[in-house]
């Protein structure tokens, strides 16, 4: 409880999640970013349930219909949708049969069935009391329906009754989708759907969001089916106490209720969730893919020549330097004559020899696999051996390409040479180069386009906040694009970070940034751990131990009568350090003694290159039972699309994925990773590639270990492409995390502490 109150109060003072989860442990009791963020969630939550609450309970009160009971339920509830249906009786309404109902005075009349007490007087006779020609009741079989309209609203606005009901139609209802009357579906992309059925508890977003997209394009409807006789029966449970004459009459209300508010009502709702569910499912397909991606192993500081495959207006080159500086453009024409190659070989070679080339990043697109070969022989041929070349995925350059980014970077250059140039910066460091375009169009996601844009948005960008922070950032040399992530720095700072090298010249020390306009003692305290300074004043600057912690540092040194330079030097020093000597906590000093150890160390893998097979560069080029190297380029609900190198990506099934029976296709592969596959099925004409990684792993020759996706080497004196991780099974999958006990539990004992905050 202490940890959690520590978070909320830590957030309410501007910490962000990255630098709470890293430098406020002792305070949290070590919640790592995950937990941060979902206390940070809930707190969302249930402080907009207070401010929710506070409303309702003003308006109730103000139509002065407010009960001892109804206010003590309302200050109880702690779910959103319950808060709702408690209001649902008082909220103002469009006029309704039951409205019309009460107007004639039939009030009473529905208050003695819905009550069910016995009484002297037939139900017959009280009807006919009610009888009013002035008022529109011309008989006493008029009055009875009338007073059923109002008891038949008086169950769909019963908090109890609808609580029941949406948990029936949860876990008894069915998602029918048929295919729409004169729909056009020339592709028959929603053939499967035409005609389909599947129980709301099970059905999967991926389904969901496919279901929905063909209501958008007008190919589908579907709505969701329960069988009328069980939800009258549940219903009548909760309404009937008593056996009379009332029966009859609250049995016809029931009915009524069902078919004509309720059923329409509760379908809603679930529709709603479902979508609410599809989308999280989906958001958080896209997280995982992107956090995979964004911190895929970097080529590092090399210069690198990167080319934008074309055929007809050739292949866009551009070379960087280490840093990533633009340095030449130029274009190869290797498809237009039986001369061109000759010419283009001259060409590329001028440029690695001029610019001393360290690799060529290809991308991924149209003619990339020709583009490839020809590099390959061109370095065989010039005897290169010192310079690799990898195929990179080029998803959202032309995006960036025609970005407002790209124009202020590099105003004078055409489009085509900014994507040339993003390719190869990619190699260098994916991270870098990929915050500078929109996550939506890297293409990693599921259904993104169907899901909330807002919700899709925010989480993205977390996840880029989280991969930025966890990477550290280099003062001196990253973009703006760059800096706008890392903890406390806004869009602003950081272009005033920029604007201030560019006229002091480099950082020399973390305690400079308080020069920068717009940097308080906050966003310092926020930033500093995160930003690296690499042969700067402060040794201790180009590591990830932040400011407030240089005396602890101080302090282990001069334990260890060494001066901090030594420790670095030496780490094996630091195995001598009395911990109950230093003052500091124990999460903190073990962060600070492992940063010491690998000061400013890189947590992303090293990478290698997919092997593509030479003889296979175009779809009908793939035979089934061929076996292949690819990249993981997408991994989605129901299975993980492979890049084998022919412009078309393969499918490997869920079920396809593993020998063991897998729930998600993230417990056996991620994005970027590198993977053997034996091919299924090809088809050339629906553009279809069935892929299987499982048929391998049973056909081992020594057993599935053999043929493990994640088993294979790196190529000697070869690096590897960005979007392409060296898989090692150790680390294949993320370490677990444990959630704290009973969160939901721990905050809704602290929500009343934040009414009215």
């Amino acid at each position: 409880m202490q940890g959690l109150v520590a978070v909320i109060a830590l957030l309410d003072e501007g910490g962000t999640v990255p630098f709470i989860a890293r430098y406020r442990k002792e305070a949290t009791g070590n919640f790592d970013e995950v937990q941060i963020r979902d206390i940070e969630e809930k707190v969302a939550y249930f402080r907009d349930l207070e401010v929710r609450r506070a409303t309702i309970l003003a308006s109730i009160a103000e139509q002065g219909k407010m009960t001892d009971d109804l206010k003590a339920r309302i200050d109880a509830t702690l779910d959103k949708s319950e808060l709702e249906d408690l209001y649902l009786p008082y909220r103002p309404k469009r006029r309704t049969k039951a409205t019309i109902a009460r107007e004639k005075g039939l009030e009473p009349l529905a208050l003695y069935l819905w009550e069910q007490r016995i009484s002297d007087e037939p139900l017959s006779a009280m009807a006919t009391r009610f009888v009013d020609g002035e008022k529109g009741v011309a008989s006493a079989e008029e009055a009875l329906e009338g007073a059923r309209h109002i008891v038949a609203e008086m169950i769909s606005e019963s908090a109890d009754l609808r609580k029941v009901a949406r948990a029936l139609m949860f876990d008894e209802g069915v998602v029918v989708s048929r295919k729409a009357l004169d729909a056009v579906d020339e592709q028959e992309k929603f053939k499967m759907y035409y005609d389909y059925r599947e129980p709301v508890e099970t059905i999967p977003s991926h389904r969901m969001l496919a279901i929905r997209r063909g209501e958008s394009a007008n190919v589908l409807y579907f709505l969701i089916e329960l069988e009328a006789a069980r939800a009258v029966n549940v219903l009548r449970r909760g309404v009937l106490r008593e056996q009379g004459d009332w029966t009859p009459q609250l049995e016809l209300a029931i009915e009524d209720c069902w078919s004509r508010l309720l059923n329409s009502s509760i379908q809603g709702e679930l529709r709603l969730e479902l979508k609410k569910r599809s989308d999280l499912d989906a958001i958080q397909v896209f997280r995982d893919n992107l956090h995979h991606l964004l911190l895929a192993p970097p080529a590092g500081p090399i210069s690198v020549l990167g080319i934008d495959p074309g055929q007809r207006t050739g292949c866009k080159v551009a070379v960087v330097d280490e840093t990533g500086k633009f340095l030449a453009n130029d274009v190869l024409y290797l498809h237009t004559s039986k001369g061109a190659a000759e010419a283009a070989g001259k060409t590329l070679e001028a440029l690695v020899v001029k610019h001393q080339v360290r690799a060529i990043a290809i991308g991924n697109g149209t003619a990339s696999r020709e583009t490839d070969a020809f590099v390959r022989e061109f370095l065989r041929e010039r005897g290169l051996e010192n310079i690799f070349s990898v195929t990179v995925s080029e998803s959202g350059a032309s995006i960036y390409s025609a970005s407002d980014v790209a124009r202020q970077e590099f105003p004078d250059l055409d489009l085509t040479v900014r994507g040339a140039i993003s390719i190869a910066r990619r190699l260098q460091d994916p991270l870098s180069e990929l915050v500078k375009v929109d996550p939506k169009s890297i293409g990693v996601g599921q259904y993104q386009h169907d899901v909330d844009q807002r919700q899709l948005q925010q989480s993205l960008e977390t996840v880029i906040e989280s991969c930025v922070n966890r990477v550290g950032v280099d003062l001196n040399t990253s973009s703006w694009t760059l800096l706008r992530y890392v903890s406390g720095v806004t869009e602003r700072t950081a272009l005033n970070i920029v604007s201030y090298r560019n006229e002091h010249g480099r950082f020399r020390s973390r305690t400079q940034l308080m020069k920068v306009p717009g940097i308080g003692a906050k966003t310092f305290e926020q930033a500093a751990g995160f930003l690296r300074i690499r042969d700067g004043e402060n040794l201790l600057d180009m590591t990830a131990v932040h400011p407030e912690s240089y005396a602890v540092v101080e302090q282990i040194a001069a334990s260890l009568k060494a001066p901090v330079e030594e420790l670095i030097k030496s780490p094996q020093l630091l195995e001598k350090v009395d911990k109950s000597a230093v003052s500091a906590g124990s999460f903190t000093l073990n962060d600070i003694l492992e940063e010491l150890k690998k000061p400013g160390r890189d947590p992303r893998e090293k990478f290698v290159a997919p092997s593509f097979n030479e003889s296979v560069r175009e779809l009908s080029d793939v035979m089934p039972d061929m076996v292949l190297e690819g990249v993981v380029t997408n991994v989605t609900k129901f299975g993980a699309f492979v890049d084998i190198g022919v412009h078309q990506d393969g499918l490997v099934h869920i079920s396809e994925l593993s020998v063991k029976f897998i729930k998600d296709p993230s417990e056996a592969v991620k994005a970027g990773q590198i993977v053997k596959v034996k091919v299924l099925a090809a088809d050339a004409k629906t553009k279809r590639i069935a892929l299987s990684i499982k048929a391998l792993h049973e056909a081992g020759p020594r057993g599935p270990r053999q043929n493990a996706p994640n088993s294979q080497a790196p190529a000697k004196g070869q690096g590897g492409p960005m979007l392409k991780t060296q898989v090692r099974v150790k680390t294949a999958a993320p370490e677990p995390v444990k959630a704290p006990v009973s969160l939901d539990d721990k905050l809704a004992m602290l929500s009343s502490k934040w009414k009215g905050r």
